[in-house]
């Protein structure tokens, strides 16, 4: 049977939900790992950006906006006037006291927005908004604080890619005819804002999913034009494909996803690339033995990634994992030795552990 896209998102949100509610049911057992913060929210937080050791951004549900500026101790939340009904999925830092922050959820309903501060916090102002039938912005990505990218679930067969060059203040469309055709139910997943990659001032790398194919789209003109290779990852389900890709150079990187409906199913979860994405291939394994929601880069040949099953590790890109955390979380930063996730019940946490 073929599924319009609101009929796709609603199976997503329920699958996230039903999981969600698996987990927690049954709490997972930490390993001391991650030292979480104590946060006055229960809102799950999807974003996590990291300007700098110190200062570090999240956002989530209901329009939250979390900031540190001890290097995740400690963190003040607030929440974005008139957003309330909304869900904060994305948000990059362009500076301690600048963010940009996107919402994830159809545009006929009002939910597709972005918002800039440039006070830290104190102040947002809506900076690009659209009622477009079919837009749901699932990924926000800087590479420099005046040129940032925007990616939202297929309009007319087509990615929709929303560009700034001024810092987000203002956002253009690229042409649709820069993109390939999208796959039959292709799309991304707003699960960590981790579905775009970026590397240098140009290169650009995003992953989708809910089709037959789990596919990574690619350019290395800053979005002007793009080509999309096939990848092994676990596709052909609304629930399955690639929900984080991470870059240690302009040439090899990794790309991780699985199938979020099983969240401790073996499945192959884990694509690498050693030629700028012009080709995948599965990892040789082990794999992590789950779902994984992101993924970041932390040095040498280091990823870390985590999922609704925990933290894994790999130290050779990408080709073997060691689950080494059980606690469920959506999203990973890494920056100059700070590793910090996000996840389910206002978890906001930085790395204890010694790998």
């Amino acid at each position: 049977m073929t599924l319009d896209r609101p009929q796709l998102r609603a199976i997503r949100r329920c699958a996230v939900s039903a999981a969600l509610a698996a987990v927690a049911a049954c709490p997972a057992a930490l390993s001391a790992q991650w030292s979480m913060a104590g946060v006055p929210t229960t809102a799950e937080f999807r974003g996590l950006s990291l300007a700098d050791r110190r200062t570090l951004w999240a956002s989530g549900m209901h329009g939250t906006v979390a900031r540190s500026v001890d290097g995740g101790a400690t963190w003040t939340v607030t929440t974005i006037p008139g957003a309330d009904s909304l869900d904060l999925r994305s948000i990059v830092a362009l500076g301690p006291d600048v963010a940009v922050a996107a919402s994830a959820g159809p545009a006929e309903r009002g939910q597709a927005r972005i918002y800039r501060t440039e006070d830290a916090g104190a102040h947002w102002r809506q900076v690009f908004t659209t009622d477009e039938r079919g837009v749901f912005l699932d990924a926000l990505a800087f590479w420099d604080r005046a040129h940032g990218i925007a990616m939202s679930d297929p309009v007319n067969g087509r990615l929709v890619l929303l560009t700034t060059d001024d810092g987000g203040r203002s956002w253009q469309a690229v042409p649709a005819d820069a993109l390939p055709p999208a796959l039959p139910n292709e799309g991304g997943f707003a699960a960590s804002n981790s579905s775009i990659a970026l590397w240098g001032s140009d290169d650009a790398w995003i992953g989708t999913g809910g089709a037959a194919r789990a596919r990574v789209y690619r350019s290395t003109d800053r979005g002007r034009s793009w080509q999309v290779s096939d990848t092994p990852v676990h596709a052909g389900t609304p629930a399955s494909g690639i929900f984080a890709l991470a870059f240690r150079d302009a040439r090899h990187g990794v790309a991780v996803g699985g199938d979020y409906t099983q969240p401790h199913a073996a499945t192959t979860n884990v694509a690498v690339t050693d030629d700028g994405g012009v080709t995948w291939r599965a990892a040789r394994g082990p794999l992590a033995p789950a779902y994984l929601s992101g993924v970041a880069f932390t040095g040498g040949r280091t990823y870390v990634a985590v999922g609704l099953a925990g933290t894994a590790v790999s130290a050779d890109d990408g080709e073997s994992w060691t689950l080494v955390d059980t606690l469920p979380l959506d999203a990973v930063r890494a920056l100059g030795g700070l590793r910090a996730a996000s996840g389910p019940r206002g978890r906001l946490g930085r790395w204890s552990g010694g790998r």
